[in-house]
C-alpha cells in the first residue's frame, strides 16, 4: 500500500487516496481531508462521521448512503448538503475509511 504525508505525518492510504488502516486516523486528520475536498466541518458534519466510524468498528465495512439514512438516522438529503455530489466517497473519506461498496 502507498504511504503519503499528509498533516506532517504518514499514512497508509489506497490508489484513489483513502485511507487503508483507520486506526491512523484522528479528528485532526479528519480536519485536513475535509479542507482537502473543500469541506468546513460543522457540528452535523462530526455527528455523521463518528457514525461512520462507529458503525465500520461493528460491521466491518464502511456504511453505504442507506444504510447512513436507515441505520445512522441522517437522510439523504442532509448527506447531500453536508458532503456535497458524491457523499458516500466523501464521509468515508474525511471519516478515514475505506470507499464504502458500490461506490464508484
Amino acid at each position: 500500500m502507498p504511504v503519503t504525508t499528509i498533516d506532517g505525518r504518514e499514512v497508509h492510504v489506497d490508489a484513489e487516496g483513502f485511507l487503508t488502516d483507520p486506526s491512523e486516523w484522528d479528528e485532526g486528520l479528519g480536519k485536513t481531508l475535509a479542507a482537502a475536498i473543500g469541506i468546513d466541518l460543522s457540528d452535523e458534519h462530526w455527528k455523521v462521521i463518528r457514525f461512520l466510524r462507529e458503525d465500520f468498528a461493528t460491521q466491518g465495512e464502511t456504511a453505504t448512503t442507506r444504510r447512513v439514512q436507515t441505520v445512522g438516522g441522517f437522510p439523504t438529503k442532509q448527506q447531500f448538503e453536508l458532503f456535497p455530489k458524491k457523499p458516500a466517497k466523501k464521509m468515508a473519506y474525511v471519516a478515514g475509511l475505506p470507499k464504502p461498496r458500490g461506490c464508484v
